[in-house]
């Protein structure tokens, strides 16, 4: 039978006792964009050693990225920067750093600790041009006039050759893609019907354009970094992602939440939004009529009197400002900690800004009543102090920047104008969201105010980028010491039973283990537990994957005992680690830290033998398995997805390096022969590649428009049919049609295009009242799409079947009256499929519709509600097969919240079944001929062509 088009969802040692160890491929990049979300092995171990080794130096650099057991000589007088950079150049041999100037390796600031500890970051510059994640370490000590380096550590990157490093495409049109892209992300599941009084389609977001920057991917990749804030139109959640645009093509090749989040998004906010704002001016003032410190009290939410330090103001009032923290001889100058009132305030304007005439929370009197503790002002004002005291106490760190800078606390926002049960850091404040249902405000477990303002203090050291395996580091650590600062605060044993878990005291009936967010003593693994998802997926399961790390560290704690494991982790944390150091990398940190710090043996076996525990040993990523065939290996492709059809498929991929802009490659989807490049490698970016078995089609983005190509499978030259200025998402084929999605810079809708691939006649599907089109497919000449459109001043959902040979269209409403979203179609032999959200009573679950193509015999394929129903939210189809991809809301992160295939007979009868039982997310899904389906699958830690002739049934 002859299958239907088919569209898809939306990376030498000197001197004895001195060991070098290796960089490894920098693998985060690919989780947060490029989608390869392992890091290979390293080689760990070679920290402990005795004897002086060299090991070889991974992809993209030839320095060492750990050296320990150095005792030599740097300059005493100058700055702690210029000594170090004097110690790179002095052993260039040994460092392979060619230019240590100031303007190649900007200083990224200086730690110092006990015993005349000194370590100095390192910016990497590629001529004047900041290079992601690019820093190393000097470590040195100071004692009596002497300097002296006893290590390093870091990745910089010695293979960059960039022919300029001048961006050819405008900011404008950088900030329009980067929009665009973000757009499609978040639209690229169901069209939703607007509130009532909101305007229908659209994602409101803006760009900001930040430094040019170098990914070091192979020989350096090129791009704007531009930050998009706004809402969401899915669930009104701020947002704020990270984009970085090929500086050439305009390409968006990387993007990942700028957020640090204390649950999962669908428990609050997933993402943040706004550029980061200066605090309101604060009314404290040096007069004489006004008290610094007034030692107020308060009652925390588990029913215990805590004593809070207040600010009395000249009007009397006791605002909640926290000026104990400053020495006697300096009341007016130092560390400030501010707990302020956001009750009823959306989070989207307490994210990355501050909410207009915002105030600190206040009292008549220093004994604060019952409403201080039912909003989480009191716990989160207590808290925050606890979070100061024990930096300070126990590393000698001053706030969260080490430069006892101030510490903001937003308490009580809300979503919607509905609870908000989340928390997160914006970079420069905490903020709690209002609880709802069984949770109290999010401010109510010392856990939670310690992992978020532990994110200001990673933020301020190694500055972990949140995804993939180092966001899951930055999650492991602040869930670490968030734990650790909770139990000292608390006076509790880690000998406790529930000791290790996070978020235990948020809810208001359920008990600790039924509440909790996360347990740091849940065994997980690599060979267990580690998920491989995409950056759309948790941030490349930041939190899915981060008690793997986080249970290392807390194993140690228990064997070693609090101070020594904290004192170890503190150090690997701010001397050690750079921001793209994943499990393997954090390993070595911790191992080297503590032998720093003195471990005796058997102490450094029982950290070795933490990790080991969790799986986090050389070569881990090996171990992970698969139930699927794997066509194409170690894709680096960021979301541009894969088309199938006739038996053949179409992915872009860059090179092994991931330095190449993409290109696309053609193969059979039943594994045999070599995938062949279809398209010209050019320096712009082909992307979007699907194809029919006959044709196979691209979009290649250049600095000034999108072009569409079209090549003959059997061979010949490629065709260009048509182009547009805006940014494109999709694209689907299927005999003389193509169609794509793009996205309206203007107004963030999506709209679909379409060209007769034969004449390249073009156009758009636009019609009076029509306000998105969207999620197309094709049959014969007939495009099917999703479309929202206004019927008098009725906000109408449905799908829509244009007839290209007559120009008629017809409309088919939504089946269910009060229904709330439609997504994919699939056009096969059988008619028409799509997804449809009615009014059930599972708002987070959708059907699965047919019909003729001009809209009679409507049948329901998959149920929305009871037996059989799923979490529905792509769909890709053949003659012989719906596949189903089913993304459930996730409370909490889990294996099940993933995207996860599923696959039902036209009719529906049968009843669905998974595709792959595979532990990761299975994205981009389409279908091939008969049952087979190929995806994009994370499992095994990198992001492969995966497919599957048949359903495996049960998982």
């Amino acid at each position: 039978m002859r299958s239907s088009s088919r569209s898809r969802s939306a990376g030498p040692g000197q001197g004895s006792g001195t060991t070098f160890v290796g960089q490894g491929v920098v693998a985060v990049l690919a989780a947060a964009g490029l989608l390869m979300t392992a890091t290979p092995a390293a080689h760990a171990d070679t920290a402990t050693t005795s004897a002086a080794s060299e090991v070889t130096p991974g992809a993209g650099t030839g320095t060492p990225s750990l050296v320990t057991g150095l005792n030599e000589e740097a300059d005493a007088t100058g700055t702690a920067a210029d000594a170090a950079r004097g110690h790179l150049k002095a052993k260039k041999s040994r460092y392979r750093i060619a230019h240590t100037s100031a303007k190649d390796l900007a200083a990224a600031g200086t730690t110092t600790g006990r015993g005349g500890r000194e370590t100095v970051r390192l910016q990497q510059k590629y001529r004047g041009v900041t290079v992601l994640g690019g820093q190393y370490l000097v470590r040195m000590t100071k004692k009596d006039g002497k300097r002296t380096v006893t290590g390093t550590s870091g990745s910089y990157f010695t293979e960059l050759k960039l022919d300029t490093v001048t961006p050819e495409v405008s900011e404008k049109t950088a900030i329009e893609r980067a929009v665009g892209a973000v757009s499609a992300q978040l639209g690229g599941g169901l069209l939703r019907a607007p509130a009532k009084g909101e305007k229908p389609g659209g994602v409101q977001l803006s760009g900001t354009a930040g430094d040019v920057t170098v990914l070091p991917q192979g020989s350096g990749v090129l791009t704007r970094h531009i930050t998009v804030t706004g809402v969401s139109p899915a669930d009104g959640t701020p947002v704020k992602q990270e984009v970085y645009i090929d500086a050439h093509s305009g390409f968006p090749v990387m993007q990942y939440s700028g957020i640090k989040s204390f649950g999962a998004p669908g428990s609050g906010a997933g993402t943040s939004s706004g550029a980061t704002g200066d605090a309101p001016t604060a009314d404290a003032t040096a007069e004489a009529t006004q008290q610094l410190v007034v030692k107020g009290s308060g009652t925390r939410y588990n029913g215990e009197e805590a004593e809070i330090n207040l600010y009395q103001g000249a009007d009397g009032a006791y605002q909640m400002y926290d000026y104990s923290k400053r020495g006697a001889d300096s009341p007016y100058d130092g560390p400030l900690l501010s707990t302020w009132d956001a009750r009823g305030r959306e989070a989207a304007t307490a994210s990355g800004t501050w909410p207009s005439g915002i105030q600190t929370f206040r009292s008549d009197t220093p004994d604060l009543g019952k409403e201080f503790t039912d909003s989480g002002a009191v716990d989160a004002h207590w808290a925050a102090g606890k979070v100061y005291d024990y930096y300070k106490n126990h590393f000698g760190r001053k706030s969260l920047d080490g430069k006892d800078g101030f510490m903001y606390s937003l308490v009580g926002v809300v979503n919607g104008g509905k609870p908000f049960n989340n928390a997160f850091w914006d970079g420069t404040k905490m903020v709690y969201g209002q609880g709802g249902g069984d949770y109290r405000t999010f401010s109510a477990d010392t856990d939670v105010v310690g992992h978020e303002m532990t994110h200001g203090v990673i933020e301020h050291t190694a500055n972990l980028v949140y995804a993939g395996q180092s966001g899951a580091v930055n999650e492991a650590i602040a869930d670490y010491f968030g734990n650790a600062i909770d139990l000292e605060a608390d006076g509790r044993s880690m000998d406790d039973p529930d000791a290790g878990l996070l978020g235990e005291d948020l809810c208001t009936t359920l008990g600790p283990r039924d509440c909790a967010l996360r347990d740091l003593n849940d065994g997980a693994t690599t060979s267990k537990d580690f998920i491989g998802v995409s950056h759309n997926g948790d941030n490349g399961g930041v939190h899915l994957n981060s008690t793997i790390f986080s249970g290392a560290l807390w194993d140690m704690r228990e064997d070693l005992g609090a101070e020594p494991a904290d004192q170890i982790v503190y150090r690997a944390l701010s001397a050690y680690m750079t921001p793209l150091d994943g499990f393997t990398e954090g390993r070595a940190a911790v191992i080297a830290a503590a032998q720093e710090l003195g471990a005796t043996k058997a102490q450094t076996k029982i950290v070795k033998r933490s990790f080991d525990a969790h799986g986090i040993v050389p070569g881990w990523e090996k171990a992970l398995g698969v139930d699927t065939d794997t066509l194409v290996s170690k894709v680096n492709v960021a979301g541009t997805g894969v088309g199938a059809g006739g038996g053949k498929y179409a992915v872009s991929r860059s090179d092994e390096e991931g330095s190449e802009p993409y290109s696309v490659w053609l193969g059979n989807t039943d594994g045999k022969g070599k995938p062949q490049l279809v398209s010209g490698n050019n320096g712009n970016y082909n992307v979007y590649a699907t194809t029919d078995g006959k044709n196979v089609a691209w979009a290649e983005f250049s600095p000034g428009s999108v072009l569409f190509h079209v090549r003959p499978v059997g061979g010949g030259p490629a065709r260009v049919v048509g182009g547009v200025g805006a940014n494109v998402s999709q694209l689907v084929l299927e005999g003389d049609f193509l169609a794509y999605t793009v996205t309206n810079p203007q107004t963030g809708r999506q709209q679909i295009g379409y060209i007769n691939i034969r004449t390249r006649e073009a156009g758009m599907i636009l019609a009076k009242g029509i306000e998105v089109t969207a999620m197309p497919s094709i049959r014969d000449g007939k495009i099917a799409y999703a479309t929202m459109w206004i019927d008098g001043s009725d906000v109408q959902l449905g799908i829509g079947v244009l007839d290209t040979a007559t120009g008629t269209t017809r409309m088919m409403p939504a089946g269910a009256e009060g229904a709330q979203g439609i997504g994919q179609t699939a056009f096969t032999d059988d008619g028409v499929f799509w997804i449809e959200d009615g009014a059930g009573t599972d708002p987070a679950k959708a059907a699965v519709v047919r019909a003729d193509a001009d809209g009679t015999n409507r049948t329901t394929v998959v149920p929305e509600t009871g037996q059989g129903s799923l979490h529905a939210y792509q769909l890709t189809a053949s003659d012989d097969a719906v596949n189903v991809t089913s993304l459930p809301p996730a409370t909490s992160w889990a294996n099940e919240t993933l995207p996860k295939l599923f696959q039902v007979a036209p009719d529906g009868k049968g009843g669905a079944q998974r595709v792959s039982c595979n532990r990761g997310d299975q994205v981009y899904a389409s279908a091939d001929e008969g049952k087979r389906v190929v995806w994009l699958d994370g499992t095994t830690g990198y992001t492969n062509v995966v497919k599957r002739d048949r359903p495996a049934g049960a998982c």
